[in-house]
């Protein structure tokens, strides 16, 4: 989700806050515009949605995939992401919305857990140090006419973003770099589905792990091939590592030392 799309939509620039910011508001079924910031939206899913939301359905990501997402290309990246697929009636609600509420409120994505607000990562070139955020004051919204009060920082650990961010953080980074980069500079559609594999099909890069000749090609220690082999989020993290590696030739997943020879000899068509 461009978190800019509704300030944009209506002229209004974006004031930018940091994690001192604070603001009032507060959600609940008692306010009258309850759940109506579920419908018509665009969300834009980050890995670590997507392994939160196919185990709370307990469906594979390949089959969360095919049902509840659809691809795109991320604008001046060209890199595939996925949004969330809303549903064809009249207000384009998000699938897993009701009258009463989210049915899968404790694993719900990292957009809607940030709103009211945005953050602004993946909007903008020049960085603060840590990023910052923007209030999305969208005119239906009665939460903010509630009292409470919180920074930014109060916000996103109450709503559990502080998790996501931290473990999202190295695959952000790298969505941001690519950012940066010449547009006349393309990835191959290979590089393209390597990434999304990586990113997004978790038990699909699992397999390409551990049942390709991924191992004999690069060095990876006995301690994290153990840990990604049971763990979601060790795995996630050795994704965005390769990934690295993949689009900038750099960090912790070299060729190993045959692999490489190979690759030069058939560079030099030998």
């Amino acid at each position: 989700m461009d978190p800019t799309d509704n300030n944009s939509k209506a002229n209004i620039p974006p004031i930018q806050l940091d994690e001192n910011s604070r603001f009032k508001f507060k959600c609940h079924k008692g306010v009258s515009c309850f759940t109506q910031c579920c419908r018509g939206i665009n969300i834009m899913l980050t890995p670590y949605d997507i392994v939160r939301m196919k185990n709370r359905l307990q469906m594979s990501s390949e089959e969360f995939l095919a049902v509840y997402t659809k691809p795109e290309l991320l604008e001046k990246t060209d890199l595939p992401v996925v949004t969330l697929k809303l549903l064809d009636d009249e207000q384009e609600s998000c699938p897993f919305v009701r009258d009463d509420g989210c049915l899968i409120y404790e694993d719900r994505p990292t957009t809607c857990r940030y709103y009211p607000l945005g953050v602004a990562s993946l909007s903008y070139k020049e960085q603060q140090k840590d990023g910052f955020y923007i209030m999305i004051n969208e005119p239906h919204c009665r939460g903010f006419e509630e009292d409470q009060e919180w920074t930014v920082k109060e916000w996103r650990r109450d709503q559990g973003v502080d998790i996501h961010d931290d473990i999202n953080a190295e695959w952000t980074e790298l969505v941001v770099r690519k950012r940066s980069i010449p547009k006349n500079i393309r990835l191959t559609e290979k590089t393209k589905n390597m990434f999304f594999t990586a990113s997004y099909d978790i038990d699909r890069f699992k397999r390409f792990v551990f049942e390709s000749t991924f191992l004999t090609l690069y060095n990876v220690d006995p301690k994290t091939i153990e840990d990604i082999k049971k763990d979601e989020i060790a795995l996630l993290r050795f994704s965005f590592k390769w990934l690295k590696w993949l689009l900038f030739k750099e960090g912790e997943s070299p060729l190993s030392e045959e692999a490489a020879k190979l690759r030069r000899e058939n560079r030099e068509g030998k």
